[in-house]
């Protein structure tokens, strides 16, 4: 296959990416719209004119961000709803009321190196549990929607924390391996990319197509456990000289893989900077940041492993 390349790069914003694209008539879903990269993302496709439902926990700043973008944009075809990623009620109620097509799932919500181990109702790891099988859930539930939208796209938002860890398939949960915050992490990236690989082999003949993408650094509310006084003097002064980025740049390849007519067809794949990464053990020289992708995220037997085991958790 031959590698993406795009005329934009790390310091192109979703707007300049978006700039000639028409999204009236498109419908998006946003998860994590109500702040940061993904209020971003939920503003640059609304600009564009699609209607963006807002996927939030906190209703109130669901809420609140669906009235700014409409305010900002002139759209008034933004809307909030609830959804707990880590509740397989809250997703099943999410996707029960949803009618009608769905051109664009953006699932973008996450938590990031939650420092000690904390489960769910049900038991499962939390990283694992928000930033992978609630997305996987949410998406199977949507299915028959994106099918219906012909030509629809999912954008899972994973990150170069990936390269830190494989799914452990034998113990993903940390029943038996001690907890690890990065690692735990880097697993549920990699479990995000695993199912853009697999829901493009599987969908493909419903006409969707998936995709990953590393949004690059950005200062939001995901850093959150890696502020204060619990945060080693060394992990501060790795966030202290850390290239980071703007959300409008950070959300620029989000809306690529969501809406641009480049990636017209374009599925499975892993993306950062705008472009298709180069593999992890292609990249060379003092890179400012983790760069590339890694061979265990793109490993189609493991997307499919990933998928049956997802599959029995959630009983989808």
């Amino acid at each position: 296959m031959t590698r993406v390349i795009t005329p934009y790069s790390r310091e192109t914003t979703a707007d300049e990416v978006l700039k000639d694209v028409d999204l009236h008539g498109r419908r998006a879903v946003v998860t994590g719209g109500a702040s940061g990269l993904g209020a971003e993302t939920a503003r640059a496709l609304a600009a564009a004119g699609a209607g963006v439902t807002i996927a939030a926990r906190d209703a109130a700043a669901g809420a609140r961000a669906a009235a700014e973008i409409a305010a900002r944009t002139g759209n008034s075809d933004v809307t909030a709803a609830v959804l707990d990623l880590t509740d397989p009620s809250s997703v099943a109620a999410f996707t029960a009321a949803w009618q009608g097509p769905l051109h664009m799932l953006v699932n973008n919500a996450g938590v990031m190196a939650v420092p000690d181990l904390r489960r769910t109702a049900r038991g499962w790891e939390l990283q694992f549990a928000t930033n992978h099988l609630g997305h996987f859930a949410l998406a199977l539930g949507l299915h028959r929607a994106l099918a219906a939208a012909g030509g629809a796209r999912i954008v899972a938002v994973s990150s170069s924390g990936h390269l830190r860890s494989p799914v452990v398939f034998d113990d993903p949960h940390f029943e038996r391996r001690p907890y690890e915050a990065w690692s735990a992490y880097g697993q549920s990236k990699t479990a995000n990319v695993l199912f853009a690989v697999e829901a493009a082999r599987r969908w493909a003949a419903d006409g969707v197509t998936a995709n990953a993408l590393h949004p690059g650094g950005i200062r939001t509310n995901l850093q959150r456990h890696q502020v204060g006084s619990a945060v080693t003097a060394e992990t501060q002064a790795i966030f202290d000289s850390y290239p980071w980025r703007t959300p409008e740049q950070g959300a620029a390849t989000s809306v690529l893989l969501a809406a641009s007519p480049l990636l017209e067809g374009v599925g499975g794949r892993y993306f950062e900077d705008c472009a298709e990464a180069l593999p992890s053990d292609q990249i060379t020289g003092d890179a400012p940041e983790p760069a590339g992708v890694a061979a265990h995220a793109l490993d189609p037997e493991a997307a499919a492993r990933l998928w049956d085991v997802s599959t029995t958790l959630t009983g989808r």
